[in-house]
Order: C-alpha cells, then sequence, then structure tokens
C-alpha cells in the first residue's frame, strides 16, 4: 500500500534542504553528534504528494548507534514516535502524513553518534516483495484451513502406520530439521564469546568448551587466570569486596563462573561437554559454540516430545484425529518454552535443552514398555505391541503375576535417559517419579509376589534392579566428579557462582514464593501500540529476588495449558479420554516444580521449561474431549467426526483462535524490547527488517 499511495509523490526535496537544530553537529565522517538533545532535530518541506519520509543513513563507523529513536512533526503536529535502523534501509521510510515543515527529532542522549545524512520528504516508497513475509501469511492461512471446525483434519483418525500420514509428517519437519541443520553448521566453530569492559566483570560465554577442555586435560577446575588480588580476598562472594577489585581495576573476574579453593569451576552439568562439546574439540581442534550445542539438543528435544505426544493419545484416546493431534504437538511446542530456547543459544540454555530431550525420550520408552495383547490396538492400522514384542528373547521380556509383561531394554535405557538429568539439569531427575504411575500395576504385582512368595525374588525384582543400575551408570561418575570439585556428590557449586548477590548466604524471601508462583502461571500480557506490540510485564515482589524480564506466565502466552486445571475433575466416560494416573501425576510434578523453581531460583523466562511439559501432558485429556476426540465411534469401532454437535465445533474453534494466539505471542516476543538478547540491539538489522513489514 505505500508503494501505490506514493506513486505520484514529487520527490522534490534534496540533502541540502535540510534545517539542522543548534543540538546537532556534523562530524568528518559525515554522522551527527548530539550536543544538546532538545534541539537536535532536523526540518525539511513538505508538499503532502506522500505520506512518507525518508531518512537517508550516512557510513556507520565507531560507536555510532545502529537503532535511533526519533519523534516526527508535521507542519507542528506531533506524530507518534518511532524508530530505525541505518542497517535496515526499508525502516528509513518514516510515515509522516501532511504538508508543511516536516521536523525530525532526535531522541538520543548527549554526546550519541547518529548515522544520519539527511532526511527527505515527498518521496516514492519503492515496491518490496519479501519472499518470508508472504510465507509467513500463508502458513497463517494454511492453520486456519487446517483448523477450521470443518476441516478434512478433524476427519481423518491418526495413524502412525499410514504411509501417507508418515509423508505428511516429514513434510511438515523437513523445513525444521533443514533450518535447524543449517544453523548448527554455521555455528559449529564459533569465535570465542569474551567480553570485557575496564572496571567491570569479565563475560566469558563458553563455560562448556571450558568445562570440555578441562576434562581433556585431566582435570575437573577450567583453565582460567585467577587473579591473585581475587584469590587473596577474605570473601570473595561478597558484593562490597567484589566491587572493590573491580573498581581497583583487578581482572578477569568472571560473571556467573563457580570460584572456590582458588579456582573457577562451572556449576552447569557436566553431562552434554561429555557428549558434544569434548568428541568435537577431539575430532576437530575446535571449540564447539553454545549455539550448536542447543540447536542439536532442541532438534532432539522436539523430535522426542512430539513422539511423546503421539504416545500419550495414542494411549488415551486411540482414533484421535489429525486436527487434534496437530493442535496438541503445537501447544507442546509452545508449553514447553522451546521458542525461548531456540532464540537464547547460550550456554544457559544447554542443560535445559538436553534435559528436555533425555526426559522426553525416557518418558516415552517408559509409556512404549508394556507388551499389551495384539486386540489391544485392534483397528488402529498398526499391528499390537504385543506383537511388537514377540520378537524379543525371554531374557529381555518381563513379567509378574498378571500385571502386564515390559520390556527390559525399554525399561533400562528410560530410566538411564531420565537419570541422566543429574548431569545436565538436576531437576528434571523429579520426572522419575512419573514411573510409579506408568508402572503402578507392575508395582503392585511386585509387592504381591513378594508377601506370598508365588515366584523367586530374582525373578520379582529383575526390573526393578534394571532400573537401578540403568539409573546408576551415568549418576555415580556424576557423583565422583561433584565430590572431586567440591567434596560432596550432591554439590554443584551453585552456592559458589559470582553473580549479582552473595550466593553462600542467599536465600529467596518466604514473602517472595507466592507472587512468584503467580508469576510463572499467570502473569498478564501487557500490549502496546507498536511493534512488536508486545511489551515486557513486571512482576511484583514484595522484596528483592532475581528476575528475568518476561512478558507472562506460562498459561497467559499458552492459553491452552491451563486447560490442566481441569484434569482432576475430568473423569472418562462413553469411549472418551479421562484423567489417568500418568497425567494426574504430571499435573502434580508440574506443582511441585513450580513451588521449587519460586523457592530456590527466583522468577527466569527459562525456568519454565522445568514444568511447563508437564502441564501440556496434563492438559491432554482435557483438550481432546472439549475437541470431541476420539469422534463418534460406529459399531465396526471406526471413528467418525462428519458432522460434530454445535459444542464441538464451537470448541474448536475457540482452541484453534486461542493456539493461533499462542503462536503469535511466540513469534512476536522474540522482539520484544528489553527481554535479554534483545533482537533490536543483538540483531537491529533482523528486528528493522520485520519491523518495517508494518509500514
Amino acid at each position: 500500500m505505500p508503494f501505490w499511495r506514493t506513486v505520484g509523490a514529487s520527490t522534490d526535496t534534496a540533502a541540502y534542504a535540510n534545517a539542522m537544530g543548534s543540538g546537532l553537529e556534523r562530524t568528518k565522517e559525515g554522522m551527527l553528534r548530539i550536543t544538546d538533545p532538545t534541539e537536535a532535530w532536523l526540518e525539511v518541506q513538505a508538499d503532502g504528494t506522500s505520506d512518507y519520509a525518508r531518512i537517508d543513513p550516512s557510513f556507520v563507523t565507531g560507536k555510532a548507534l545502529t537503532a535511533v529513536h526519533i519523534r516526527v512533526s508535521v507542519d507542528h503536529r506531533s506524530l507518534s514516535a518511532t524508530s530505525f535502523s541505518p542497517q535496515s534501509p526499508r525502516s528509513c521510510y518514516v510515515h509522516a502524513p501532511g504538508s508543511g515543515t516536516l521536523r525530525m527529532s532526535i531522541e538520543e542522549p548527549k554526546g550519541s553518534l547518529i548515522p544520519i545524512q539527511a532526511v527527505r520528504a515527498n518521496v516514492k516508497v519503492p515496491f518490496d516483495f519479501n519472499p518470508a513475509r508472504v510465507a509467513i501469511m500463508a502458513a497463517i492461512l494454511l492453520a486456519v484451513a487446517c483448523w477450521r471446525p470443518g476441516s478434512r483434519l478433524w476427519r481423518i483418525p491418526l495413524d502412525t502406520a499410514s504411509t501417507a500420514q508418515r509423508a505428511l509428517g516429514l513434510c511438515i519437519a523437513a523445513p525444521i530439521v533443514f533450518a535447524m541443520v543449517y544453523g548448527i553448521v554455521t555455528q559449529l566453530a564459533g569465535e570465542p564469546l569474551v567480553f570485557h569492559e575496564a572496571g567491570g566483570y569479565t563475560y566469558d560465554f563458553d563455560q562448556y568448551g571450558h568445562i570440555a577442555d578441562a576434562l581433556l586435560q585431566g582435570r575437573t577446575s577450567l583453565d582460567l587466570n585467577v587473579p591473585d588480588a581475587l584469590a587473596a580476598a577474605a570473601n570473595p562472594y561478597n558484593t562490597d569486596v567484589r566491587a572493590r577489585l573491580l573498581a581497583e581495576g583487578v581482572n578477569p573476574i568472571y560473571w556467573d563462573y563457580v570460584y572456590y579453593n582458588g579456582h573457577w569451576y562451572s556449576y552447569f552439568g557436566v553431562l552434554p561437554a561429555v557428549l558434544l562439546f569434548m568428541p568435537y574439540r577431539l575430532l576437530t581442534g575446535h571449540m564447539l559454540s553454545s549455539g550448536a550445542a542447543v540447536l542439536l539438543l532442541m532438534l532432539l528435544a522436539i523430535l522426542f516430545l512430539a513422539l511423546l505426544v503421539i504416545r500419550v493419545i495414542a494411549r488415551i484416546a486411540p482414533k484421535t484425529s489429525l486436527g487434534a493431534t496437530s493442535i496438541a504437538l503445537t501447544t507442546m511446542l509452545l508449553g514447553s518454552n522451546a521458542g525461548y530456547l531456540l532464540f537464547r543459544r547460550n550456554f544457559y540454555s544447554v542443560p535445559f535443552a538436553a534435559s528436555l530431550a533425555l526426559s522426553a525420550l525416557g518418558i516415552w520408552l517408559w509409556l512404549g514398555a508394556e507388551c499389551r495383547n495384539a486386540n489391544d490396538n485392534a483397528g488402529t492400522g498398526r499391528r499390537g505391541i504385543r506383537g511388537r514384542c514377540t520378537a524379543i528373547r525371554a531374557v529381555n521380556r518381563w513379567q509378574v503375576g498378571d500385571a502386564s509383561a515390559l520390556s527390559l531394554t525399554k525399561v533400562g535405557f528410560g530410566s538411564l535417559c531420565i537419570a541422566a538429568n543429574f548431569g545436565c539439569r538436576p531437576t528434571f531427575c523429579l520426572t522419575a517419579l512419573l514411573g510409579i504411575a506408568i508402572f503402578w500395576p507392575q508395582l503392585k504385582a511386585i509387592v504381591r509376589a513378594l508377601r506370598n512368595g508365588a515366584e523367586p525374588m530374582a525373578t520379582t525384582l529383575r526390573a526393578p534392579i534394571v532400573v537401578i543400575i540403568a539409573a546408576l551408570i551415568p549418576v555415580l561418575p556424576l557423583m565422583a566428579y561433584n565430590a572431586a570439585r567440591f567434596g560432596s556428590p550432591l554439590n554443584f557449586g551453585n552456592s559458589y557462582q559470582l553473580t549479582v548477590t552473595d550466593m553462600t548466604a542467599y536465600r529467596v524471601s518466604p514473602a517472595n514464593i507466592m507472587p512468584t508462583i503467580g508469576s510463572y502461571l499467570l502473569l498478564p500480557l501487557r500490549f502496546t501500540g507498536s511493534f512488536p506490540w508486545i511489551a515486557l510485564s513486571a512482576a511484583a515482589m514484595p522484596e528483592w529476588s532475581y528476575m528475568e524480564p518476561m512478558i507472562g506466565g506460562l498459561f497467559a502466552m499458552c492459553p491452552v495449558a491451563a486447560l490442566a486445571f481441569a484434569l482432576p475433575f475430568l473423569h472418562s466416560q462413553d469411549g472418551r479420554p479421562g484423567r489417568t494416573r500418568t497425567t494426574l501425576t504430571a499435573l502434580a510434578l508440574a506443582f511441585v516444580l513450580v513451588v521449587f523453581d519460586a523457592m530456590n531460583a527466583g522468577l527466569g523466562w527459562r525456568y519454565m521449561a522445568d514444568f511447563g511439559w508437564l502441564f501440556v501432558l496434563a492438559s491432554l485429556p482435557v483438550l481432546l474431549r472439549l475437541l470431541g476426540e476420539p469422534g463418534m465411534i460406529d459399531g465396526n469401532g471406526a471413528s467418525h467426526a462428519s458432522n460434530p454437535p454445535v459444542g464441538i465445533r464451537a470448541a474448536r474453534l475457540v482452541i484453534a483462535l486461542a493456539t493461533l494466539f499462542a503462536i503469535a505471542v511466540a513469534v512476536l516476543s522474540l522482539f520484544t524490547i528489553g527481554r535479554h538478547d534483545a533482537l533490536v540491539s543483538a540483531a537491529p538489522n533482523l528486528f528493522y527488517n520485520v519491523f518495517a513489514w508494518f509500514l
């Protein structure tokens, strides 16, 4: 529209026509320096033939701003404030309708270097065909077409053995896999990410690379220099002591590293360093970047979370439609905090991504360990679980009493994966409690067998022994590693980190616990009138504690996940899904982890990865019921939903809109100003290129 509306513009202004305020001076490089912010403006005459002005950027050198805030007025009528980036040509077009004197005021502090050559009025806006923008619009239309209540997807049941459905899944997954693999390849060996300013901390974002190098050298401490003044400090954890050392020019003092007994360590789980960073260093001689590691781990996490959702759906509601399955998968992607972890691809995200992948894989294996009768899956279009287990050797098949038989291989590997969280994000180890719900019939059978002596003890306890041995395989070396560093197998060193406060004495205030829990779940979104339309939402705490800037709580960002609250009241009836031991345990565990994080970690956007995926698991039965799944069952056991009741159609419409809303929030949150690693400063070109779409 800007192109068509400015076809008849006169385009008769030039750079020399600009009048410059007394608060600006021109540098020899052709930039502007602000000497008085109250008089920092450029003026030019507009004839009204175009509603747009254009800023001509100058050559950017030194510390010139890459994002400039301005306010435009025409004929003394002030317009809304905006901003632009000289790195994004499209953002240099500014909406300024009217005729008369066009004044562009620069709203930046004194001394700022502004890369502006001139401002021009009466300009023609060039036509711009952007493939990414068109692809996004096409994706929105496709989502609306697929999720509308009358879509054919609501009439096709999920069948994992269907060749056509597998091909569809590959088509959907292929672009995601390609993008992430491309990202991994481009970030495999990044430049060292170390930043230091005089009088401040040293920020080194290659923690996992340093851990890998230390282990390859046969040491537990990191090979980083310790200043003599820091080593001689009586209490280096005291913030006043560290402030004095920094003021005296002592460096390096590494931010968010562990300092203990004269050595630097990392409190982050060591397992990703062992599995990824060490092999890469050995094979290439280079340090693996955290960004590549996060992309690889998140690719696995998304895959395993998708498999987990599909397996849960197959257990609680066979014949669920593709429409409902796709919404469930999307909700898991949104509720698991995957977008945040993919956005912040630094060492902070590595343990979360690793634990998400390990936990999803472990629970998926456990849920698939049961060997049911073949007719339990009749009509699903695939062989029963029993049929898949017939080829398993007798030593791998375990059964006690009348409980279903289990595959010890899946039980053992599932236990190993979940126990491996001890070396990534230990909080995820609590997902082992889901095993009690999953294997409840087998646990009861074990108790009965031990009480009655019906079977040999070695046979009865074979599965529990497999679980314990598999769990100890990763846990024992990790405990020894902790003991070698900090003298205790359960001490990860997080109390010795040098950060915003003295962590050896810090405790979250009890008065902050309930507000933090409320913020994690219910912190409301805050909308603005300009791109990206979503702003940070302040969380109010009675006392100081760690708070990462967030846009909202889990249920504000992903409303469908809030359906988990209805799970305790949902009973299965007429073949419809209801609450199960596993989903109820997931809900209880999610609440436990919210409380745990509130009591021990404060408020952090990334910490929602601990419990978000569990809330989504708990919401699945409620979601499927509202969507009318698994559809109407006919006499042959087949599902069809060609003419669902009005209530079901309305529910599908509401949930589809809520899902689209959550997708929009997740995408726009990437551009939110003020968040950690905000794009407006980290990648102004990308931010303002998208910003200009809404010119």
